[in-house]
């Protein structure tokens, strides 16, 4: 399979946060300046003559009136030197490219940045520039205080609605419970107890626990598939696990459709297992899970792939060879570790790997086969057990990739330990991950600023571990463009919420139950009829929709940025998600209910009520005309019987649900 120029990222105009920033006001990045300690300073006579004599610049008082120092919240510390100085290499790398270390030179504490020759500086709570943004003028760019929220936001959450947005993000739907956790906990100490909580009980289990292990239906049909990874969605406590495992099985792409074979659900339940038991661990580890797990093996035919026979012509299969290559590890470009692709000297891309190299590397994944051997077996156990080899059948060619070598006669456990060290080990690993991870979770076009911190954590830990998905996840949670609020009003900043988040994230956020306690949803892939998204059936290896993909003819690809989620998106799709919620929300579904309690006790008070939905369901982020419009329909409706207070109810959300303010998520 083949990948279109379409689909790759698009890196031609750059969308970044500092880029926009200087376009419409090249002073207005230095507003991200501050600090108040002076812990870990160094003496330096460097510090220019101008920084001797504190003023300020004309042009660069415009700074403070674009920002809205009115939302600051009092609870807000006001940041130390570092703490401002660290924020500000984050949230305008292009100016202030770091890490630099502080320096001193009294009154001033400040870094200096040889790569731009900009200095920014603090002196007695005031902040100062100077170099070629400030036209090479000592600029006085505003007070600490000016900036304690923007700093702040990194660490913690002083109003709900930054604690619904980092939910928003993070889990699978926002509640009470988690806005008072995370607003207690701040946001990295609240990872800190979602990376150390366990995983929840798992789909094979709730399989097992319903008797479908021993259905005699369940051998050859998918009964009971669809209900396992609902109640899972829909339901487990581990939310931020959960959606980190969906954002991978939309990378690393298994769909039902394409598994062969007894026990399909067996055989999807035990995938999502994989992936869920992994979300957390290390790159490294995934990659071998997935690659010998049996689903994986039956659908791009690594199970059953036999060496080459001269006789007959055979040669091994090159389908996963291919695409752990294209989609799982390195993408079909060289790239720089901030994303970009790589160019020869002629400004041509530079191809990852060639036919040579898949055909070689095909060689590893030859002698593996689903592990059906063992006596007593009875039920689906083989379907969760990795893959095992048959030595008869592994190529002892000498294979050559990417720089490894296998040399001739090298066994299959040893020649696939150097392939999957050799992948997990590309420099392309961390940008190409990272980037996927943060279009999953955050935005669908990050700036290669983003792109660059992130693969760095990839790349090491920060105590030297490659890989290491939980410091991965955090970075890309945590990161300045993440968490800086200012950073939602950006052109690039957002991603349209898939249709299957949208029904989950309703279902938790109004704690909806099972009546039945299957979670009897069923499949929702019809766009037609339905969501248009149902998990774990994507129609390709391409998922659902691809990182690359370009709305034609829009905006968004006029301005050089991709869409991904609107690969789904269509006059059959929006209308279907709309009846399919309307559906939902109203309580008709047959089994799964929302339950309003807590809605229905402010139905009296359209306001109050609006403001509840908005701040579960998009963070409080409805434009004025759109709250406005929600709010006189809410208010058309009677409130003086028990079905007048529940329309109230469904229309709010259902409206909420409808509008681009919540589709868009920023």
């Amino acid at each position: 399979m083949t990948q279109t120029q379409a689909e790759q990222p698009r890196t031609d105009t750059d969308t970044s946060a500092a880029h926009w920033l200087l376009g419409t006001a090249a002073a207005a990045a230095l507003s991200a300046c501050g600090g108040g300690d002076e812990f870990g300073q160094a003496e330096s006579a460097a510090l220019p003559a101008a920084f001797g004599q504190p003023g300020s610049a004309q042009q660069m008082r415009h700074i403070l009136a674009a920002t809205d120092t009115s939302a600051v919240p009092t609870a807000a510390p006001l940041p130390t030197t570092t703490q401002l100085l660290d924020w500000a290499e984050l949230a305008y790398t292009e100016l202030f490219p770091g890490p630099q270390t502080n320096l001193l030179s009294a009154p001033y504490t400040y870094r200096f940045y040889p790569a731009t020759n900009h200095y920014l500086g603090v002196a007695d709570g005031r902040v100062y520039l100077l170099g070629p943004a400030s036209a090479n003028v000592l600029a006085d760019v505003g007070a600490l205080a000016d900036f304690a929220s923007r700093v702040s936001n990194r660490l913690y959450a002083f109003t709900d609605a930054q604690a619904s947005r980092f939910l928003g993000q993070a889990t699978l739907g926002v509640t009470d419970a988690d806005i008072a956790a995370v607003r207690s906990l701040g946001f990295d100490a609240w990872l800190t107890q979602q990376f150390a909580q366990p995983p929840s009980s798992g789909n094979w289990d709730w399989l097992v626990a319903k008797g479908y292990d021993l259905n005699p239906e369940a051998r050859n049909t998918a009964i009971g598939f669809d209900m396992q990874i609902w109640q899972r969605l829909l339901s487990a406590p581990d939310s931020l696990r959960q959606r980190v495992a969906l954002a991978l099985s939309e990378i690393f792409v298994v769909g039902v459709d394409g598994v062969t074979g007894a026990y399909r659900q067996f055989k999807m339940a035990a995938w999502w297992d994989l992936l869920v038991a992994n979300a957390f661990g290390n790159f490294r580890s995934l990659l071998e899970a997935v690659t010998l797990n049996n689903a994986m093996g039956v659908y791009l035919n690594t199970s059953g792939n036999r060496k080459e026979d001269a006789a007959s012509g055979r040669q091994p299969d090159e389908n996963y060879a291919r695409e752990v290559m294209q989609l799982f590890t390195i993408g079909l470009v060289e790239l720089n570790p901030d994303g970009t692709p790589r160019r020869d000297a002629a400004g041509k891309t530079i191809d990852s790997y060639d036919q040579a190299t898949v055909t070689n590397l095909a060689r590893v994944f030859t002698g593996w086969a689903v592990d059906t051997l063992r006596q007593g077996d009875v039920g689906p156990e083989p379907a969760r057990r990795p893959m095992v080899l048959n030595a008869n059948q592994h190529s002892m060619l000498e294979a050559n990739f990417l720089g490894a070598r296998v040399p001739a006669g090298t066994a299959g456990v040893p020649a696939l330990k150097i392939a999957l060290d050799t992948l997990a080990g590309h420099p392309n690993v961390g940008p190409f991950i990272g980037r996927q991870l943060i279009q999953r979770l955050v935005t669908s076009n990050p700036s290669r600023f983003y792109v660059a911190r992130v693969a760095a954590v990839f790349a090491d830990n920060g105590r030297g571990v490659r890989g290491d998905l939980q410091a991965v996840i955090r970075a890309v949670l945590t990161d300045v463009e993440a968490r800086d609020e200012a950073v939602a009003t950006w052109p690039p900043t957002g991603k349209l919420r898939e249709p299957i988040l949208r029904l989950v994230q309703c279902a938790r956020s109004f704690k909806a139950t099972s009546l039945s306690g299957n979670w009897d949803i069923g499949s929702t892939a019809d766009p037609a009829r339905s969501l248009g998204q149902s998990p774990l059936r994507s129609p390709s290896v391409f998922n659902f929709f691809r990182p690359g993909y370009v709305p034609a003819g829009t905006a968004v690809a006029a301005a050089g940025m991709v869409a991904p989620e609107f690969q789904l998106a269509n006059e059959s799709s929006v209308a279907g998600y709309l009846n399919t919620m309307q559906s939902f929300v109203s309580r008709l579904q047959r089994d799964v209910r929302p339950d309003y309690s807590a809605e229905l006790a402010l139905a009296s008070n359209p306001g109050a009520l609006l403001a509840r939905v908005e701040l579960l369901l998009c963070a409080g982020q409805l434009q004025e005309s759109t709250r406005a419009t929600i709010l006189n329909a809410v208010n058309s409706i009677a409130a003086s019987t028990e079905a007048g207070r529940a329309n109230r109810v469904y229309t709010a959300v259902m409206l909420v649900m409808a509008s681009t303010d919540y589709l868009v998520q920023k």
